[in-house]
């Protein structure tokens, strides 16, 4: 569920340009971008939209197959350290992996470790495999294994989860996902190895990262989601976490028709974007059942060269810990 086009190099993604409360001033007082601070009411158009989510990602990741939308996020490893310095073979569950630009610098960094990569689009794994394949990294086919998951619709199949969590799980994990939804996760799994449940039962990861991908869920689903992404945890795992923060440029971007929700936006594509506030992301992880260790806003001035403009980005960084 991927969707990022950042032209900052490397090192930009660990500064502070401004403030964010400056930022918000500014936004809050300036008379055009009033809609954006109202109440939202739904409609029905509004629910009948949020059954497309999956279908219009679908279509976005294959009109994007040949990769060039995403670039390589080499920053991860430095806001996140954690994936590097982690030993003991750890296990990472990389939710909406896209075609694997998140992918390919942890398994890079970190020469022992395993990563388990979700997405809702079978075109955009097999690309992602693909391209996991054909980089240079050691013993990258054993490490790497993709697989069909559409979490915030019908949750993770029960082969990944945490064992403590396995006798506490609502029905519809309990019972392994719809019959449709088992059928794609154990037979449309890219990879060597058949990741059903008797075969292939990892008894929970240690990270779980939702880079980029939260924001693209509708907000009632989220939640459950985070709900789900906790019970993929073993005790005292960690949930990494980046998205785009409240008065993101692409935010104030938004016509006043696009919005579909609460600093909640759609796409002309059909895709759609949420915008979060630090205190929104701590009422669902913590919500959850989560514990706090980081939450803060990175703000970042991003010039595009060829345009010759300055962009004022903001995003979300935090770490979640899964109680021991």
């Amino acid at each position: 569920m991927n969707q990022q086009t950042e032209t900052e190099t490397e090192t930009n993604y660990f500064s502070k340009d401004f403030e964010w409360e400056t930022l918000q001033q500014q936004i809050e007082t300036n008379p055009s971008f009033k809609f954006h601070l109202l109440p939202f009411i739904s409609s029905p158009t509004n629910q009948e939209q949020e059954t497309g989510d999956s279908k219009a990602w679908q279509r976005f990741h294959i009109r994007h197959s040949t990769g060039k939308f995403f670039k390589e996020r080499k920053y991860l490893l430095k806001e996140f350290p954690e994936l590097v310095s982690c030993q003991d073979f750890p296990k990472v569950l990389e939710v909406g992996c896209g075609n694997g630009s998140s992918v390919i610098p942890i398994l890079r960094g970190n020469k022992s470790i395993y990563v388990y990569a979700c997405d809702c689009s079978n075109e955009t794994l097999g690309r992602a495999k693909a391209i996991v394949d054909a980089s240079d990294i050691v013993s990258v086919q054993q490490r790497f294994k993709a697989f069909y998951a559409d979490f915030a619709v019908t949750g993770f199949p029960k082969w990944l989860l945490c064992h403590s969590c396995r006798g506490v799980l609502p029905q519809k994990q309990s019972e392994c996902l719809s019959s449709d939804v088992k059928e794609k996760s154990t037979t449309d799994v890219i990879g060597s190895c058949s990741l059903g449940e008797g075969s292939c039962c990892i008894g929970g990861v240690d990270f779980v990262t939702l880079i980029f991908t939260l924001s693209a869920v509708p907000l009632k689903r989220m939640p459950t989601a985070i709900s789900d992404c906790l019970s993929v945890l073993k005790p005292g795992g960690l949930l990494l976490f980046r998205d785009y923060g409240l008065y993101d440029m692409t935010m104030l971007r938004f016509e006043p028709h696009k919005r579909v929700g609460f600093r909640e936006y759609m796409r002309g594509d059909g895709t759609r974007s949420y915008f979060f506030s630090l205190e929104t992301v701590r009422d669902l992880f913590v919500g959850a059942g989560f514990v706090e260790l980081e939450l803060e806003y990175c703000c970042v001035n991003s010039v595009n060269r060829r345009k010759g403009k300055s962009m004022q980005r903001v995003w979300v960084h935090g770490k979640f810990q899964k109680p021991i």
